[in-house]
């Protein structure tokens, strides 16, 4: 198997995302060496990078959430520090929402593809997009600077233990820039067809 990006849609390599920088790659206008991440003789599989279980700091999560099947990442509802922004700017679905998730203390500025906005308690339901994104579609994007984590939705993958309904667990947000586990309180777990589903709320970096 040949090396493939590791799906971060960072955007550094001057590509919208991993999948058209491969495009790219496949055309010859792009090199592999291009991707910030690239390891020459390094083998991996699309979409499923290899965890180590510790993350930058040393320490030990239990599982990593991924996206679901056919969606670009692990869904993430926000809610800005002033949200009555989500009413006020009238924030919709497919718009791209910006900002630092300063509530868990991540210093990484976000951009977020809103798949559904609530004007009552300003919860943003998003999709994590690379920053690309939110150049290339400058009219439908709202800065809201800095917003709370409520949650996140994804798949599990179990990596020392899996999702326990009402622990708080460690676990690591797939594809993390800065490879830092968070902890966050079992909300809910569904055995489905594509692996574990599951509700993580309470979320926290430390």
């Amino acid at each position: 198997m040949a090396w493939v990006p590791p799906g971060k849609d960072c955007g550094a390599c001057g590509s919208a995302s991993c999948g058209q920088f491969e495009t790219l790659v496949a055309s010859g206008k792009k090199a592999f060496a291009d991707c910030p991440f690239y390891t020459a003789g390094e083998v991996s599989t699309a979409g499923t990078a290899a965890y180590s279980g510790s993350d930058a700091l040393g320490n030990h999560y239990d599982f990593v959430l991924t996206a679901f099947p056919g969606e670009p990442s692990a869904r993430k509802f926000v809610v800005p520090f002033r949200a009555d922004l989500v009413e006020r700017w009238d924030i919709r679905p497919g718009e791209i929402v910006t900002g630092r998730p300063a509530g868990p203390g991540c210093p990484v500025y976000h951009a977020l593809r809103v798949l559904s906005a609530n004007p009552v308690t300003g919860v943003l339901e998003c999709h994590t997009v690379g920053p690309l994104e939110a150049r290339k579609e400058r009219g439908n994007v709202h800065d809201v600077q800095a917003y709370h984590v409520h949650a996140f939705e994804g798949i599990a993958r179990t990596i020392t233990r899996p999702p326990v309904l009402g622990a708080r667990q460690r676990f690591l947000p797939g594809y993390c820039m800065l490879d830092l586990s968070h902890t966050a309180v079992v909300n809910m777990v569904l055995k489905k067809k594509g692996g574990l589903h599951v509700r993580l709320e309470d979320i926290r970096i430390q």
